[in-house]
């Protein structure tokens, strides 16, 4: 028997902001769609970030089998639907070709190798034009591109995607679609400090439903689940939206898209025009699999596993203050990662690079806890890219430490509390190496960064007295399978271990 690779199956990522969709997962989101689009001659599918062409040509081979009895002839069937069912848009001039390659067998629509006989035009249905930013006080008034790294010359991409640089998308193609699927480009370089990027996916899933179909299918990172980066908004947009009916959420990226790391990692969505009610979640770990039916707004933000769900709950009934109340922002001191000790004055600086004293007029902020004990870790989680291990657990915190009265840290570290006696700092920190509240910071924990906001979920306590993961299981009434759902998460964390992974 001849064995016939896939192209699409062999394409190698230029980076993990543009990626290519295997055509196992293009199916698996198609198979998210009602049977009864593969019959209907009318049905509309439209693309609006087209890479390789796999989801419109997974669309024509189902569609060029449902339709067999309605059009019979082969050919006549072909020419349908790809002149009136399939629609795209690319997101380069090289992915217009590819796509149309991939579609029409031709990468030109209208060429002699071109399965559709009846296009009078080299692109047919699948469109790439040229779209330049639209440039206000330096950034793209659509996407948020930084001027000084798009504003770029003719020989070279724009990256300013057709699809989201219009505030009227349904003037594209003056027409209504059945379906919208796609996986979009995932984030834009800003040019700020330390290269931090800019998420663009939500812009594609809110441009797709201003064109009100009846069915949207796309892939994206499961960032938004925690929000930040300007994802607040969509993450209370998504999580209220009632006609989202199911999310496929894979935890490591990886098994969705081999070889790419994304941190947090990516979900697929069904949204179905003109539903309502609870969210099918379904989450994926290696050969572990969670299936829920549940609102997707009962937390402010969205609770990925569904076990976690009535921990969470225990959690929030006791009406705790969280312990976000006495954690400090980013740069408690006022001093950057690059601030080193010159070696006077009279306090330790901790930086990443070891510690020395400065003079108290280097520090910027942060004055009232200099002469306290204070607890400090650092801003970067254990983790990379918030992914677990190979054996599926976090640790999630990396350098938890203490510091005596009179040192201070760079941006490196964030300070988790400053107390007047040393006993309930330690306390403290030994409740931070608990693996009960780093499993509540890793609830909203889908990056490197550990922020203050990433401890909303864990309460304060009174730190007069210790803590332990048994003392806090029996205070919240934690069950044994709850018990140990925690800790096939989250691996073990003690002060011999932290120093043999520093």
């Amino acid at each position: 028997m001849t064995y016939f690779a896939d192209i699409l199956t062999c394409l190698a990522n230029l980076s993990s902001d543009e990626v290519f969709t295997p055509p196992s997962l293009a199916n698996q989101m198609l198979d998210l769609l009602p049977e009864e689009l593969w019959s209907n001659p009318k049905a509309r599918f439209l693309d609006p970030a087209c890479k390789s062409g796999v989801f419109l040509r997974e669309i024509a081979k189902r569609l060029d089998k449902g339709l067999e009895s309605k059009i019979p002839d082969r050919q006549e069937r072909i020419d349908h639907i790809m002149k009136h069912q399939l629609f795209g848009l690319s997101i380069t001039e090289l992915t217009g070709l590819m796509s149309r390659r991939t579609v029409y067998c031709s990468k030109i629509a209208n060429g002699k190798y071109s399965v559709c006989t009846v296009f009078d035009n080299e692109q047919g249905n699948i469109r790439f034009r040229r779209i330049e930013h639209t440039w206000q006080d330096g950034r793209c008034v659509f996407c948020g591109a930084n001027q000084e790294g798009y504003d770029r010359g003719p020989d070279l991409e724009t990256h300013a995607y057709e699809f989201i640089h219009t505030q009227n998308p349904e003037d594209l193609f003056t027409m209504k679609f059945d379906v919208i699927i796609g996986n979009p480009p995932y984030q834009l370089d800003t040019g700020g400090s330390g290269r931090q990027a800019k998420p663009i996916y939500h812009l594609f899933v809110q441009q797709a439903k201003k064109l009100n179909p009846r069915y949207l299918v796309m892939i994206i990172p499961s960032r938004w689940f925690a929000g930040g980066m300007g994802l607040d908004d969509f993450r209370a947009e998504m999580i209220n939206d009632s006609q989202i009916r199911t999310i496929v959420d894979y935890i490591d990226a990886r098994e969705c898209f081999p070889g790419v790391d994304i941190a947090g990692g990516v979900c697929y969505f069904l949204w179905a025009k003109d539903t309502d009610g609870d969210c099918k979640v379904i989450n994926v770990f290696k050969d572990t699999v969670y299936e829920s039916i549940r609102p997707l707004n009962e937390f402010n933000t969205f609770v990925r596993l569904a076990p976690a769900v009535s921990i969470l709950r225990k959690v929030i009934s006791k009406r705790e203050e969280p312990m976000t109340r006495i954690i400090s922002a980013t740069r408690p001191f006022g001093l950057q990662t690059k601030d080193r000790p010159d070696g006077n004055g009279m306090l330790r600086l901790v930086t990443s690079a070891g510690s020395g004293n400065i003079p108290l007029e280097r520090v910027k902020s942060g004055y009232e806890m200099i002469g306290k004990w204070k607890v400090m870790t650092s801003k970067t989680s254990h983790d990379h890219a918030g992914q677990p291990d190979k054996d599926g657990k976090r640790r999630v915190l990396s350098r938890i430490e203490l510091l005596e009265p009179n040192a201070v840290c760079t941006e490196s570290y964030i300070i988790l509390g400053a107390f007047d006696n040393k006993s309930e700092a330690i306390n403290c920190l030994v409740y931070a190496r608990t693996q009960f509240v780093r499993f509540l910071i890793s609830l909203l924990s889908f990056s490197q960064d550990i922020t203050r906001e990433r401890f909303a979920y864990v309460p304060m306590q009174d730190f007069s007295e210790p803590w332990t993961d048994e003392k806090l299981y029996q205070k919240y009434g934690l069950t044994p399978d709850e018990i140990a759902f925690i800790e096939s998460m989250i691996r073990p964390m003690d002060a011999s271990a932290e120093k043999n992974d520093e």
